[in-house]
């Protein structure tokens, strides 16, 4: 039997378990891997610089690199993410709905636990004790799989939060780690129907399609975000200015930035020199149609490919277009956006409303930045990612979206005639 199977079959087992725990003995499982967290930091910061030293032999960009570091600030900020879940109301056992049926049966919809969760991810250690903290909150096994630039700061995290979790009574199988970090291993865990109830990839587009394509195991797509800020004839050009510059650069690495710019072709000229240049002076290269090139606005412009449009860029850099219109710009969005964050500024009520029952999209804003599609600025505590499909869970998952709902039925006798 192979590592992973034995792993899933661990899972499979310790999912049972954890499930018929009460909300206290998880809560109080949370709070002890949060105290862990932070009185084994030296061991987690000690496999995570070892990361860190391989990735840097290894010329990993920047923008990897910051994901990839941990340092006791971010430990702290685990740790506490930890303990606010604890204080977060329990979604186990919720009654959704419930009515007598016509024949006296008393019928409930409740939410249960998911089962067993696998989550694939890349060079970002956070999402272990993320995923490990939503999953026990929500009774379910996690089976984690992170990519090979953190593996011992992956290993580390799993080491001390399975201890602590299962000093509390918790099974220690309810949080694992695949050690491997051959491809193959990944490959495995995603033809483990029967044993997986749920695969969450977080990372790139190339992982994402993967999982969609060659997963036996049902997938919840998270995270592409090819995000527009489209700014409107009738937008305010101050406010244009400020929305623009955050979603792109107040952290350009993450799936809410935004990465490309719309803007109506009646207001280019007197709204996009100076939003060009306070982007170029965070650092931004802009890749543009004709009509913005045409400004002459900065210095660091290149043309548009078609292949810019949809591009994320994880990265300081933005295509721009004109667009002759409302039509054009949701048009434009529908073809190109990833389903995941888009925006409109305007002062026009009926633009908006059309903007945001037309574009297709988990979250879609008027007058707002995309940087708060986000499990904790929408208030739900914490995500397990951002949903960009539409089944089951939509936009940032928090604790429900780890739930799946079974009927109760309390009858006194009856029979179907």
């Amino acid at each position: 039997m192979s590592d992973v199977l034995q792993l899933a079959e661990r899972a499979r087992e310790a999912a049972a378990q954890i499930a018929i725990t009460s909300t206290d003995e998880r809560n109080r499982a949370l709070l002890v891997m949060s105290h862990a967290l932070v009185a084994k930091q030296d061991e987690i910061l000690a496999a995570n610089e070892a990361d860190m030293a391989d990735a840097r032999a290894k010329n990993v960009q920047a923008g990897l690199l910051d994901r990839l570091e941990l340092n006791p600030a971010r430990i702290k900020s685990m740790s506490e993410a930890l303990r606010a879940l604890s204080l977060l109301p329990d979604p186990i056992g919720e009654v959704v709905e419930g009515y007598k049926l016509a024949n006296g049966i008393d019928m409930s919809k409740v939410r249960v636990p998911l089962g067993v969760v696998a989550i694939i991810y890349e060079a970002r250690p956070n999402v272990t004790a993320d995923a490990a903290g939503l999953c026990v909150k929500t009774g379910n096994s996690v089976i984690l799989r992170g990519g090979s630039l953190a593996i011992r700061s992956n290993l580390a995290l799993t080491r001390v939060l399975a201890t602590a979790a299962s000093s509390t009574g918790l099974p220690h199988a309810c949080i694992q780690s695949i050690e491997s970090t051959d491809h193959a291993a990944a490959e495995e865990l995603m033809s483990l129907h029967g044993y997986i109830d749920v695969l969450i990839p977080r990372g790139g587009a190339g992982l994402i399609k993967n999982c969609v394509e060659n997963s036996k195991v049902p997938v919840i797509e998270t995270g592409i975000g090819n995000c527009h800020i489209y700014i409107h004839e009738a937008a305010d050009a101050d406010m244009a200015r400020r929305i623009v510059v955050n979603a792109k650069c107040q952290r350009p690495t993450v799936c809410n930035a935004a990465e490309s710019l719309l803007v109506d072709d009646a207001v280019y000229e007197r709204v996009l020199p100076r939003i060009l240049k306070e982007l170029e002076d965070n650092g931004v290269t802009i890749y543009a149609d004709e009509k913005t090139r045409g400004l002459g606005a900065v210095m660091r412009i290149e043309a548009a490919t078609e292949e810019d449009w949809g591009t994320e860029y994880h990265d300081l850099k933005m295509s721009v277009k004109v667009v002759g219109g409302l039509d054009e710009a949701i048009r434009h969005i529908n073809t190109y956006g990833t389903k995941h964050s888009e925006a409109i500024i305007t002062e026009d009520y009926s633009a908006s409303r059309r903007f945001l029952h037309e574009v297709d999209a988990a979250a879609v804003y008027v007058n707002a930045s995309t940087r708060f599609t986000d499990g904790g600025e929408f208030g739900l505590g914490a995500e397990i990612g951002i949903s960009t499909q539409k089944l089951h869970a939509r936009g940032p998952m928090g604790l429900a979206a780890l739930t799946s709902t079974k009927y109760l039925l309390m009858g006194n006798g009856q029979i179907r005639e």
